[in-house]
Formats: C-alpha cells, structure tokens, sequence
C-alpha cells in the first residue's frame, strides 16, 4: 500500500503571525529615527484628519486617495525590512514628503490646478527619487555575491539616471492611457497663443502653416473662454519628461561624486541607500578595507568603466581560500 504526500498550505495562524512580525519590524524600522518617525507621525495624522473630513463630506473617492496614502507611506519602511536596505533620513522624509505632496496637496487640495508649478516640482522630484532608487538597485547587485555585476562609478550614474528616465516615460503612457480609455485629464492642457501644423496646409505639400495671435478657441460654435488655444497635453508631458531628466541628471551626479569620493561626503550620504549587513559603498572604494592578503590591480581608464571580475567575488572567493595573490 503507498501513500501519497500531499502538499500542505501555511496554516492561516502563521500567516497571521508572519504579517505581524513584519508590520513590527516595519513599526521599529519607523521609530528607529527620530527625524523620520516624527514626519512620519505628523502626515499620518493631518492624512487622517483630511480623509475623516472628506468622509463627512461624502468624498468617497478622497476617502480612497487617503488610505492609498497611508498605505503608501509604508513603502519606505517596508523596503528597508524586505531589502535589508538602510534609507537615509533625509532620503527618506524627502519620500514621505512626495507622498503627501501628490496625493493630498496635489490631488484633494487641487494644488495641481492652484500652482501650475506644483506639478513640475513633483515631476522634477519624482525624477530625482526614481534615480536614487535605480541608484541604490544596481548598487546592490554590484556588491552581491550571487551575481557577478559589477559597474564603474560613471555606469553606474549613467544606469540610475536611465532608470529614472525609463520610470517618467511609463508614467506618462500611464497618464495618456488613463486620459483615452477613463476620459481622465491626467496630461494637463495648456493655452498657448500659436500654433504650427501640416495638417492645414490646404496644397498637402508638408508645408508648415502657422497661426499666430489667437486670443480664443470656439468648438461646435461655442466660446471656451480660455483666452486661446487649447494644446491637449503635449507641452504638458514634454514639460514632465524635461524636469524628470533635470531630477534624474542631479542624482546621478550626486550619486557619481559620492562613489567617487569614496563615499567621504557626509552631505552626499543623505542621499544615497546602503546595505543594513555587509561592506558598504565606503567599504567597496576603500582599498585599505579589503581583506588581508589582497591586492587591487590597477586598470586604464577605459577599462575601469566595465570591469570583467568583480572586486565584490574576489572579495568572498579570498575567503574561501581561491584566490592566489602571486
């Protein structure tokens, strides 16, 4: 007679048990800086405070822009558990900031319609935080000693702000499919007094023709009022992709400099995530922290910019006793 083994389920009690023990690390991870958990403290209330109003006023949709809020400031502290990665103060309360800026400021106290630079700020931002994430991303492959990846400091800029700049061209494809398939005006339109088009060009010949001076626009007969044309989120996305470069370009020099300096720049290490366990940025540039017995081979600048063998697997192959140093 044989039996057969079936595959059993995690009991639901320690499921429970494991999503307790996370929201506890996640809780002491918040408490752990004063600076953070005071943020912290002070956004969660007044976004508690603004979704009760919003209830009251029955603003159901605000309501779930709030709790999406909250929500979303867990994100910080739930990396840093999941990843074992430590989140600067000031990197972090710049999150925690973007946050409440997009979502509460931006979207329930309609600072979007009421500071036309609110949005370029945030875009401007959000550019400067996405590189600071692919930053901290690739950096983490460089030093794993599972992968073998490794990036001078320049590539290493240069991935980050790609990164960035790949994450503002997905939001604004988010925003232009939101815009088409729920009827949303997420590319924002602007009123411009001229326009340059082919497409009224009445001899089909490619030629440009321009219209200047329009004091107003009228559709179907009627007058919008808006004291010109209409452009219907070009500018706006061009505008968005423009400060995400400028936000991404900033990080990834910051990021550059801070490798460069051997991570020495106690301004430059507000910005910049590390490791919870293991060597650190400083450790990785440091020469005099490798292990006893190693020596680092000088290269050409060319070939500095990708190197063949990590230093991160030489690292770890010296301790299991591989590494021969002739």
């Amino acid at each position: 007679m044989t039996t057969r083994n079936t595959p059993t389920s995690p009991h639901p009690t320690s499921r429970r048990g494991g999503l307790r023990a996370l929201l506890g690390e996640m809780s002491a991870e918040i408490r752990a800086h004063r600076s953070t958990a005071l943020v912290y403290v002070t956004l969660r209330v007044l976004v508690i405070v603004t979704m009760v109003l919003q209830f009251l006023n029955g603003n159901y949709e605000n309501v779930f822009l709030c709790l999406l809020t909250l929500v979303l400031f867990l994100v910080p502290a739930f990396v840093q558990v999941t990843f074992k990665v430590e989140l600067p103060s000031t990197l972090e309360i710049i999150v925690l900031l973007f946050i409440f800026s997009a979502e509460i400021l931006g979207e329930i106290s309609s600072f979007y319609v009421l500071f036309p630079f609110w949005d370029v700020t945030l875009h401007t931002l959000n550019g400067f935080l996405a590189a600071a994430i692919g930053f901290s991303l690739v950096d983490l492959l460089n030093r794993s000693d599972r992968v073998k990846f490794d990036l001078s400091p320049l590539f290493l800029s240069i991935t980050a702000f790609c990164f960035s700049m790949t994450i503002g061209v997905l939001w604004e494809f988010f925003e232009f499919a939101m815009d088409q398939f729920f009827a949303l005006d997420m590319q924002k339109d602007t009123i411009v007094h001229a326009i340059h088009s082919v497409t009224l060009d009445p001899t089909n010949t490619n030629t440009t023709v321009t219209i200047d001076g329009i004091t107003d626009t009228m559709v179907n007969g009627v007058d919008l009022g808006v004291g010109g044309y209409l452009d219907i989120g070009l500018i706006d996305t061009m505008e968005d992709l423009i400060v995400n470069f400028i936000g991404a370009a900033v990080f990834s020099v910051i990021g550059f400099l801070y490798v460069r300096s051997r991570g020495k720049s106690t301004v430059l290490s507000r910005f910049i995530p590390y490791r919870k366990h293991g060597r650190t940025i400083e450790d990785w540039n440091n020469p005099a922290n490798e292990p006893a017995g190693m020596t680092r081979t000088r290269m050409s600048w060319p070939n500095r910019l990708m190197r063949p063998s990590t230093l991160w697997n030489r690292i770890h192959a010296h301790r299991r006793g591989t590494v021969r140093n002739d």
